[in-house]
């Protein structure tokens, strides 16, 4: 004889969980194509695609092979990609020259894009790293990371992207009046309509190395980023930038690292109701991916739960390295 059951209440909240058309019907976040942004890498040559050794499955590609990808994310119905170089070591400089190169190698990226695939964004990195010999997102001097002068390159740097047809810029630097050096230039050259997203909230994250391995930054970076990235501790800080930013001329502001900082991206969201994206950063890539590769995760489902975790944090989209692998999946490629 079964036990006599005290009466339960009327709010029974797993009859909504019962079955896979209920749970879609009260599903309070999703994930679309439309939500993803594809960080691609740029390499010198042609037909050249390398893997980067510490992201599997993440490959640097010549220009040539860039327009291929961008071609097969725009038929899988990816908005936007963001494009980050491999810079030749000889052309490191201290005065970053390379950065506003009209011919270097985002700049010809970007027009080949534009030229082949028209209706896909082409996203770009704003940052001196990938052309410094220091390693650094600014101009070193006496060993310092000055401001101003680094904001003077970041604008020359943007300018010329603008130029040559990039859609959003992505100032990742971490200067202070970057945005608004860069949206005054932009306006006085006529480039009105191209976008900003800040990456407002940039954290001196240990979660960044392999993709400094992707761009060759790992070798000659001397030092920290501490005095110009956003300290790990600190939320309250974060909201004053991307304040700062928006009065500046951003359209759209970025929080990264990605899931680290899912508090981040909540408080942003709802303080300032602006389009809040991530960064899915190459350390989360490479940690899920570690994993799924030696059985301790089901790769797919933990791919596709982390994306939904920014969903739920408030983020209007993502950038991750998965865009291509998860666009395939939502399409049933």
């Amino acid at each position: 004889m079964r036990p006599t059951q005290a009466p339960f209440p009327s709010g029974r909240l797993r009859r909504l969980r019962s079955s896979a058309p209920l749970r879609a019907l009260v599903r309070e976040n999703g994930l679309g194509v439309d939500d993803l942004i594809w960080p691609v890498f740029l390499c010198a040559g042609n037909g050249v695609s390398e893997e980067v050794a510490s992201m599997p499955g993440v490959l640097r590609r010549s220009v040539d092979l860039t327009v291929e990808a961008a071609a097969e994310a725009a038929e899988l119905g990816i908005p936007a990609i963001c494009l980050f170089p491999y810079t030749d070591p000889a052309l490191k400089t201290e005065g970053c020259e390379e950065a506003w190169n009209p011919g270097n190698l985002t700049n010809r990226a970007i027009r080949a894009i534009k030229a082949e695939v028209p209706d896909i964004a082409v996203m770009t990195d704003i940052a001196l790293d990938p052309y410094n010999s220091n390693g650094h997102d600014g101009i070193v001097v006496d060993g310092e990371i000055v401001n101003d002068e680094t904001v003077e390159a970041l604008v020359k740097m943007a300018l010329a992207q603008a130029a040559a047809g990039a859609d959003i810029l992505g100032p990742s630097d971490m200067m202070d009046g970057r945005i608004g050096g860069i949206r005054k230039a932009l306006e006085g050259a006529g480039h009105r309509s191209v976008a900003i997203m800040s990456y407002a909230a940039k954290y001196a994250s240990a979660f960044y190395g392999p993709f400094r391995d992707a761009v060759g930054a790992t070798g000659a970076l001397k030092g920290d980023k501490k005095t110009y990235q956003m300290d790990p501790a600190n939320s309250d800080e974060a909201m004053r930038l991307i304040e700062r930013d928006l009065s500046e001329g951003a359209d759209m502001v970025m929080v990264k690292p990605g899931m680290p900082y899912l508090d981040i991206c909540r408080r942003v969201k709802d303080t300032f109701g602006a389009p809040t994206f991530a960064y899915q950063v190459s350390g989360e890539y490479a940690m899920l991916e570690a994993a799924a590769a030696n059985g301790w995760l089901d790769g797919e489902k933990v791919m596709l739960e982390s994306l939904l975790a920014f969903k739920r944090a408030g983020c209007d989209g993502i950038l991750t390295y998965y865009a291509p692998r998860v666009a395939r999946l939502l399409k049933g490629a």
